[in-house]
């Protein structure tokens, strides 16, 4: 029982917190640079995972344990978050969230292409097909006379991350990293961080910052995103991809784009336009595809080993 609370828990932070999070990254990146943003964020966030492991845990980082937790950190927070926020400039948040949607597509195509341990059915390949046009059409439809060119790359950016991030989901099942959550998502984090704040630099970020300028909007959205975002949601993150499948993780994006749509428009004036509802139900229906393709392969694997 208490093993299904911590499940049941962990699955909620990632279900509701990170559908906030598009719009606590919107407030955040009003009055701090992106990159800077996410590199302050996820450091402080490593540290206090890292601080917590210590207090819990004896292990430490191993030699082998470093270029896999350096790896992680670049897929997911100097690719994956950080071209989020940037884009996050230009495009919406609710919008960002239904684009992030197609993340357990990317998971599979990875899954099928490199580990050789899913196969894909016709199901499957339906909601690939599907989810894929419905990433373009949504990226095609707001590109009108009005839309800049940010924009349009801003989305093209936030489909990238979205794959880093799958990219990283399934490495982490075969990557060397310590059995200690907390000090995996820890150094994750930590190297993540260190890596956005130095591509921050290259960028020029830090001379359009002015920490006179931070509205409390925006310290509190950054807050919001390391206590919650970060510590809380990642942390409950790395605990499930070691106790259950990578696959049925990925559902997450099934409640995520709802959240951060409602939000964006009750707390942002954010337009839910046709376009952006008749992408979000294309997407939904193509993860569901994908993933109850997935859930019978699953099943059948297990009536085979009880057979066994």
């Amino acid at each position: 029982k208490h093993q299904k609370l911590k499940t049941l828990l962990a699955f909620a932070a990632i279900y509701i917190i990170w559908g906030s999070t598009y719009l606590a990254t919107r407030y955040a990146i009003e009055t701090i640079p992106p990159l800077m943003m996410i590199g302050i964020r996820s450091i402080i966030a490593g540290i206090i995972l890292y601080s917590i492991n210590r207090f819990r845990s004896k292990e430490k980082i191993k030699r082998e344990n470093i270029f896999p937790l350096l790896t992680l950190g670049a897929l997911f927070f100097l690719i994956g978050h950080g071209l989020l926020a940037w884009a996050q400039q230009y495009v919406p948040s609710g919008m960002a969230a239904v684009l992030i949607t197609p993340e357990p597509l990317w998971i599979m195509g990875i899954e099928w292409f490199f580990l050789k341990d899913t196969q894909v059915k016709l199901k499957g390949v339906l909601g690939l097909i599907l989810g894929f046009g419905g990433v373009v059409y949504l990226i095609a439809s707001t590109t009108d006379g009005s839309t800049s060119n940010n924009n349009l790359l801003g989305s093209a950016l936030i489909v990238v991350s979205t794959f880093a991030w799958g990219a990283g989901a399934v490495y982490s099942r075969v990557a060397k990293v310590p059995k200690s959550p907390l000090l995996s998502s820890g150094m994750e984090l930590i190297f993540g961080g260190v890596l956005v704040l130095i591509a921050g630099f290259i960028i020029g970020e830090p001379s359009q910052f002015n920490l006179s300028q931070v509205t409390l909007k925006s310290f509190f959205g950054l807050l919001y995103l390391i206590t919650f975002g970060s510590v809380i949601a990642f942390g409950a993150y790395v605990w499930l991809l070691g106790h259950t499948s990578v696959t049925r993780i990925s559902t997450h994006t099934y409640v995520n784009p709802v959240i951060a749509v409602f939000l964006g428009w009750l707390f942002a004036n954010e337009q839910i336009t046709t376009a952006l509802l008749i992408a979000t139900v294309i997407i939904i229906i193509s993860v569901y595809l994908v993933l109850s393709d997935q859930y019978r392969k699953d099943k059948n694997d297990l009536e085979e080993q009880h057979l066994v």
